[in-house]
């Protein structure tokens, strides 16, 4: 089984902003939900515990492996996607900056890059190998600890459907997808649970 979760909420301070490569640490509420997921994890023995470099993901997945004797595996390659000059902006500065892009980018998911970032497409090409290469050396249980972008990629890829329909999934903060592999065919058995204690 792959265990694939998205990192803690992290702290915008009410803001609802573009958060790509920015290294923001967890929240309060971050830690928390990360510590709720070590206790629902414990009865499961992880393989080996992967990780992007940032922040979010890493705490998330020190949190969740305290205890552990798995070293946590940090790949660069599943961070999130770099969204070039319009990381930190709002949707509506982005509409009033950048004439015209966030309606560009609603038409083609898979192609369009805001200035100086990369596309889902790019985004697939750096996470879809590293994804295979963790399922090669893993045989057992394995939990990777992802962002929204990466982890609707690496669903899209599993589900063999187009990065055009990459949102029509919700992948919350703290979310988690279950994916198991029969006969090498990967099948989608959970998706975007969120921690029992916060589902009240």
């Amino acid at each position: 089984m792959i265990y694939l979760l998205r990192h803690g909420e992290i702290d915008l301070q009410g803001q609802k902003v573009m958060v790509g490569q920015t290294d923001l640490p967890l929240s309060e509420t971050g830690v928390c939900q990360a510590e709720q997921w070590r206790e629902e994890f414990v009865g499961i023995g992880f393989d080996k515990i992967y990780c992007s470099d940032l922040k979010r993901s890493q705490e998330t997945a020190q949190i969740i492996g305290m205890n552990r004797r798995e070293r946590i595996r940090v790949r660069p390659e599943l961070r999130e996607m770099n969204l070039g000059e319009w990381e930190g902006f709002s949707r509506d500065r982005i509409k009033v900056c950048f004439p015209g892009e966030w309606e560009r980018r609603g038409q083609d998911f898979e192609s369009y890059r805001p200035p100086g970032g990369e596309s889902f497409g790019d985004l697939a090409k750096r996470v879809v190998p590293i994804f295979e290469e963790i399922l090669r050396h893993s045989d057992k249980d394995v939990l990777i600890v992802g962002h929204a972008g990466v982890n609707r990629v690496i669903l899209c890829h599993v589900l063999g459907i187009p990065l055009a329909n990459l949102f029509r999934f919700s992948q919350d903060y703290a979310s988690l997808n279950i994916i198991q592999y029969e006969d090498g065919a990967g099948k989608v058995v959970l998706m975007n649970r969120p921690p029992l204690r916060s589902e009240g």
